[in-house]
């Protein structure tokens, strides 16, 4: 059971890590909490939070940068208002990786982005 905890602990600690006007995947969170392959756990523990604990739970998406709640939905509205409002690009429910994702800015570093 303690480690059951530890990963849960682990999840909710990467969630909390996004910085804002960055986003992550489900996917990618669960590797940075060492849990490769547990995209599916991170999705339900984000709807088992502890009561008192509060996340960016908004800045967790499809690892097709898509948000998960269903399309025109009270939680798809609130996701992509709070995205915005911290100045993350929003267009159809999508968010472009390439630019908000964790990851983005290393791999413009390393392989350089059309147009820089």
């Amino acid at each position: 059971m303690n480690d059951v905890h530890d990963a849960h602990a682990r999840v909710f600690a990467a969630i909390a890590a996004i910085p804002p006007g960055r986003v992550a995947s489900y996917g990618a969170i669960a590797a940075r909490a060492g849990l490769p392959g547990r995209a599916r756990l991170v999705g339900r523990l984000l709807g088992e939070v502890p009561e008192g604990m509060t996340l960016p739970w908004f800045r967790v998406l499809r690892a097709s940068g898509h948000v998960a709640l269903p399309p025109g939905s009270r939680g798809y509205r609130e996701q992509c208002r709070l995205l915005r409002a911290e100045g993350v690009a929003v267009k159809n429910g999508r968010v472009p990786l390439s630019q908000f994702g964790l990851d983005a800015d290393v791999d413009r570093a390393l392989w350089g982005m059309p147009g820089d």
